[in-house]
């Protein structure tokens, strides 16, 4: 009689559950429950914050800078135009290129708005608004080193004959929009992709051309409050805080009366990012660990490791 081979105790397990692994992974519900909390992994938020600070360092190097390179050469080698739709590009641009890192909110009132919406935790606002706020003290920083304080030096202010308190709430109507447009293309019922940069890119631009001679169309408290920070000066400041953050809380019960409650996997993958759940960090051409191969991924299994 042939005797019976024995395999190795570790060997003879992993064989015995390949086909258990296989059959969980081809459910794909383990895979979904698993990606529900890897947000929460601390590990990867030390990405998530720094692309917030490094995304708002590139939106207000341009929102700011715009006035700014105007101002020092003249006055008139930059448009209106062209000042406010560079910001409008350059958000594109940050959506496309790392709004999956981790959200690219690049701003207070969306961070906010999002969490309301219940697509975004709460405990990691605080984080992305110091690095927000830190991100466009850095921009005004570098640009008063590199060019110097020329025109308003980077401070959204009210028209003339504005008063502060119709710039707060010019600053309100315009960032609804803004938040509106930011949630909808965020939302299962509109996802568009990466079509969404545009979407918000056009509101930026847009808001821009009518709503800036009225307050500067800042609609971002990170924007006006960096500069603000830097230069210690305070004019009107209440109202480029309030009004767009109550912008925000108003564009979230929009987007409840037009599409009920938030939290959905479009909207959360949109607020969030996907870094950690559909990609992983790591080296390009890292091997694999030792051991059984492990059954090749389903349909229902889109964890990749980025390459």
């Amino acid at each position: 009689m042939v005797e019976d081979a024995v395999m190795p105790s570790d060997v003879s397990a992993a064989v015995n559950t390949m086909p258990v692994h296989a059959g969980l992974r081809s459910l794909g519900e383990p895979n979904s429950i698993r990606r529900q909390f890897d947000f929460w992994d601390d590990r990867l938020e030390g990405r998530r914050v720094f692309s917030e600070l490094l995304g708002t360092f590139l939106l207000v190097l341009v929102a700011v800078g715009g006035g700014m390179v105007n101002a020092r050469f003249g006055g008139h080698v930059i448009s209106t135009g062209e000042q406010v739709v560079a910001p409008g590009l350059m958000v594109a641009a940050i959506i496309l290129f790392m709004g999956t890192v981790g959200g690219a909110h690049l701003n207070p009132g969306v961070s906010i708005a999002f969490a309301l919406r219940g697509d975004f935790p709460w405990k990691r606002v605080p984080a992305y608004v110091v690095a927000q706020l830190a991100g466009a003290i850095l921009a005004t920083l570098v640009l008063w080193a590199l060019i110097g304080k020329h025109g308003a030096a980077g401070l959204t202010l009210p028209g003339h004959g504005i008063s502060t308190t119709t710039a707060m709430l010019w600053e309100t109507v315009l960032t609804v929009g803004l938040v509106s447009t930011i949630l909808g293309t965020a939302s299962g019922a509109q996802q568009i992709g990466p079509f969404a940069a545009f979407g918000v890119a056009s509101y930026i631009v847009l808001a821009g051309l009518f709503g800036a001679p009225v307050s500067g169309a800042s609609m971002n408290p990170a924007r006006s409050l960096g500069p603000a920070l830097v230069l210690n000066d305070w004019t009107s400041w209440w109202a480029y805080l309030v009004g767009p953050v109550l912008g925000a809380v108003v564009a979230v019960g929009i987007a409840y009366l037009l599409r009920g409650p938030g939290g959905g996997q479009s909207g959360t993958a949109a607020a969030q990012g996907t870094l950690g759940t559909r990609w992983l960090p790591g080296r390009i051409g890292e091997p694999s660990s030792s051991g059984p191969a492990a059954p090749p991924p389903t349909d229902h299994d889109d964890t990749k490791r980025a390459n």
